[in-house]
Formats: C-alpha cells, structure tokens, sequence
C-alpha cells in the first residue's frame, strides 16, 4: 500500500539519519580518511577499515573497502602487496569466513616440490630462517660437545633443513662423530622423505645415524612417542612452531604449556626457541590488525630489497610463505586462529614456570650470525640481549632466538 508522501519523506528521512549515524562522529575523522585516499596513504585507510571493522560498523567498512580494493596490488610496493592480504583478512573477517579462507589458501598450497622452492628462495633472499637455525644449532653444538651418544627432538621438523649443517657439524669433531638419533615430529609423507634424505647425508659423511618419525600433531605427542633412551644426552628444538599450540586463552588443555612441561620432564640438556617477535596471541582485534601491520611491513620491506620487484617467484613466495598466516591473524577466532605470537618476554615467563633455566647463547653463536648478515642488506641488524638474539630489519625486531636448560 503506497504511504502519503509526508510519511515517504519521513521514512527517507529516518534512513538517512540510521545511515550517518554509521558514520565517524566526527566530520573531520571522515574529512582524514577522504584526504588519506586522495593521497594514496593506503595504511591510513587499512586502519580505518579495521576500526569500522572492530566497531561493527559496516557502512564505513564497507565502503573503505572499496577504496582499498583500488589501492592494494599484489605486485605493486610493499605496502600495497601486505595490503591486498590484510584487505582479504578482514573481508573475511566481516563475512565471519575466516577459518573457509584460511583453510582454501592451504587447499591452494602447490605440490610439495614446488612449494619448497618458494621456501628455498626465501631462504635464500632473507636470513630469517638462517638465524633462527643457526642460533639454535650453534646452542645445541655447544652443549652436546663432549657428548658420544645424542637424541634431537624436533617437535615441527619441516623438511629437516636445519639439520643438514648440524650433521656435517659433528662429522668435522675432532675424534669422530657422535652417534645422533633425531626423532621428527610432522607430517607422515614427508617424514618419509626427511628421514632418506637425511640417512643419505649421514652416511655421505660417516655419522652414525637414526631417524624416528612422530606422525601426529604437536600437541598431541605424548612421552612414549619419543623413545627417550637413558645414556643420551638430548636436545629439544622449538623454532617456529610453539606459537602454533593454542594457550589457556583458548582451551583449558592450554596445549603450549603442557608440552612445555612435558619436555622438562625429559630433563634435556638444552632446549632451543626460535620465534617471530610479534605480539598477536591475546590482543583484542585492533590492537592485534595495528601490530600484524607494523610487523610484516617490515617483513614484506625487506624481501622488496632482496627481491626485484619483477621477480616471477616474488609473489608465489608471499602468497605461499606470508598470506595465509596474515588472513588467519586477522580473519580468525578462537580455536580457528592458529597464528598465535608471543614477545620473548612472555615466552621466558613460561619456560620459567616449566622449570627451566635460560642457556645463554655464546659469543661466537653471535659473531658467526653477524658475519652470515654481511650477505644482504645492511637493513638487518642483530642485537645480543640478556643471553638471547634479536634480529631486526630497520628499527623493528623480527625473530629472536634463545636457549634453555
């Protein structure tokens, strides 16, 4: 039934004033964001985004999303490619698909062998993964040098990578190399592989070796699937993976400390962390978009001087190596958010509350580190702190790397 005009002019009206309501309280805020999109400051209007976001408010969500769809580009600068993804995070943020895309970006994933080559590159193009194992095996070197019999515990092995330079460590020992079991925790198909590939190297060098293969996830290993044998001294490696393992925030099982303590209970000779310095665990949304931009600015800054902007693999690496983490950070929830970085600070706080003692890495650990950044970028820097390592690209701390016992 058609209204009288004055009620159709009221109704209008009414829905005018709902839909400026939606709109920043201030003028001037909204005058900000227009002048920001006229002069291309695409982080201006990233954080705008998500404070409409953050605030439910979806007139202007939405509509900074459109201006941001003009404005990212994955093979333009820096802040453009970061921005295509933090842009894709909080559309499906918006839309509550976080964990749909989170899991279609792992469905995407390439083949095994071609996704290894995007991560060989990034090896290769940026010292971060060389850090982090580097740091971590000088520490376990140092504490298994007069060992003859040792256990390494890999709680997220990968492809094994970081025990390629270790093995040709201990055959270069004066006397003859140790006996060395590693026990790899991952993914069953390629344990198979690691497991070749490292008896392959062993032998080429005359180390006396073993592989034990843990299929299952982190948090699911128990004692009994370890095969921790009195007589040898072990080690514990954590690099990049700890983060994974949801807390007490999420569940009651509160799955990092619980491996924590399970591995003390081992009584390991040392034990290795390596982690991105990135707090995103328990910060409210906000917060947690504010600091996820900080952070890999400078993570996608320093690849852009790395790699030419024209590279063929450049954008496959980021998509690959980088994106899916950044969606997961902003899109997901709960258990659905698997991407959970703590600052070391919080990370020492819990391996003191295990029972641990920190192990503080050597001098030469250090020295060894710096002389491997006279390879890039003079961006990158190290710094060496209360017994741990700091390895920053400009003024942002990226990875730190420690060791306990």
């Amino acid at each position: 039934m058609l209204q009288p005009l004055p009620e159709i002019a009221e109704s209008i009206d009414d829905a005018i004033c709902h839909e400026l309501s939606m709109w920043p309280d201030d003028a001037k805020d909204l005058l900000l964001i227009v002048e920001a999109i006229s002069r291309g400051d695409l982080k201006l209007v990233l954080v705008a985004c998500a404070k409409a976001v953050s605030e439910n408010n979806l007139l202007m969500a939405r509509w900074c999303m459109g201006e941001l769809r003009g404005m990212v580009s994955i093979s333009g600068e820096p802040i453009q490619r970061l921005g295509a993804y933090m842009l894709e995070g909080l559309v499906a943020r918006l839309a509550a698909s976080g964990s749909s895309i989170y899991k279609s970006l792992q469905s995407r994933e390439p083949e095994s062998y071609e996704f290894l080559s995007y991560v060989y590159v990034l090896h290769e193009v940026c010292p971060y993964f060389k850090f982090g194992y580097m740091s971590a095996n000088g520490a376990i070197a140092e504490a298994m040098k007069d060992e003859e019999r040792i256990h390494i515990i890999d709680f997220q092995i990968g492809q094994g990578s970081q025990w390629i330079a270790l093995i040709q460590a201990f055959a270069a020992r004066p006397g003859g190399a140790p006996n060395i079991r590693i026990t790899g925790v991952g993914d069953g198909s390629v344990l198979v592989t690691v497991k070749k590939r490292l008896e392959k190297l062993a032998k080429k060098f005359d180390v006396p070796f073993r592989f034990n293969a843990v299929s299952r996830p982190s948090c699911e290993v128990e004692v009994e699937n370890l095969d921790v044998r009195d007589g040898e001294a072990l080690g514990v490696n954590f690099a990049y993976m700890l983060h994974h393992l949801p807390d007490e925030s999420v569940s009651m099982e509160n799955h990092r400390d619980r491996l924590l303590r399970m591995v003390k209970s081992l009584s390991p000779k040392v034990v290795t962390l390596v982690e991105q310095e990135c707090n995103t665990n328990t910060s409210p949304f906000l917060p947690r978009f504010l600091e996820t931009l900080s952070y890999y600015t400078a993570m996608f800054e320093s690849i852009d001087v790395m790699l030419p902007r024209n590279h063929k693999e450049r954008i496959n690496i980021e998509q690959h190596c980088m994106a899916r983490d950044v969606v997961n950070i902003i899109a997901c929830e709960g258990a659905e958010r698997i991407e959970r970085h703590e600052l070391l600070g919080k990370w020492k706080s819990r391996f003191s509350m295990a029972g641990f003692e920190p192990y503080p890495l050597s001098s030469i650990i250090s020295a060894t580190i710096r002389a491997l950044l006279r390879d890039y970028s003079n961006g990158y820097a190290i710094e060496e702190r209360d017994g741990a390592l700091y390895l920053g690209w400009m003024d942002r701390i990226l990875v730190s790397s420690c060791a306990w016992k």
